[in-house]
C-alpha cells in the first residue's frame, strides 16, 4: 500500500473509532456532529431514512434511552472497512457487530450487520454524508 493510501486508510479507522466511541457514551449531539447536516441514516428497523443531523441526534438520544432502561451497554465493532476514494471523500462497507453487555451479566452479540457509508470530507474532516445498514438476519433488506 501507497503511503497516500495508507494515510487514508488510518484516517478512516480513527474517524470511525471516534464516531463509535462517541455513540456508545450516549453522547448523541456529539455523535451527530459526525454527520454532515443534510445527511441520511437508513437502517432496516426504520420505515424511511431518518434525514438531516438534527433527527439522527434525536434517534441517538432514544437509542441511549432504550439502552439506560434496558441496563445495557453496548459496543459497536467496525471491521473489515474496505474503502473507495470519491470526488469528496470515500464510499466505505464495514461489517459492524453490536455486543451488548446487561449490568451483571455476560456480553451477548445483539447485532451483526454491513454498514455501507458515503463519506464526505468538510473541511479537512470527515463526516458520514448517507449511511445504510442492513442486518445479516435480514437477508433481504
Amino acid at each position: 500500500m501507497d503511503n497516500a493510501n495508507s494515510t487514508h486508510s488510518t484516517d478512516i479507522q480513527q474517524f470511525y473509532a471516534r464516531h463509535m466511541q462517541l455513540l456508545d457514551r450516549g453522547e448523541a449531539e456529539a455523535w451527530a456532529r459526525t454527520f454532515t447536516t443534510d445527511a441520511t441514516f437508513a437502517a432496516p428497523s426504520m420505515t424511511e431514512p431518518v434525514r438531516g443531523r438534527d433527527n439522527i441526534a434525536a434517534g441517538a438520544r432514544a437509542a441511549t434511552e432504550g439502552r439506560a432502561a434496558a441496563g445495557e451497554v453496548h459496543r459497536h465493532w467496525v471491521t473489515m472497512t474496505t474503502a473507495r476514494g470519491t470526488a469528496d471523500g470515500f464510499e466505505t462497507v464495514s461489517y459492524v457487530q453490536i455486543l451488548a453487555t446487561p449490568r451483571g451479566g455476560a456480553p451477548r452479540v445483539h447485532l451483526s450487520c454491513v454498514m455501507r457509508d458515503r463519506l464526505a470530507r468538510r473541511n479537512g474532516e470527515l463526516l458520514v454524508a448517507e449511511r445504510r445498514i442492513t442486518r445479516d438476519d435480514r437477508p433481504g433488506d
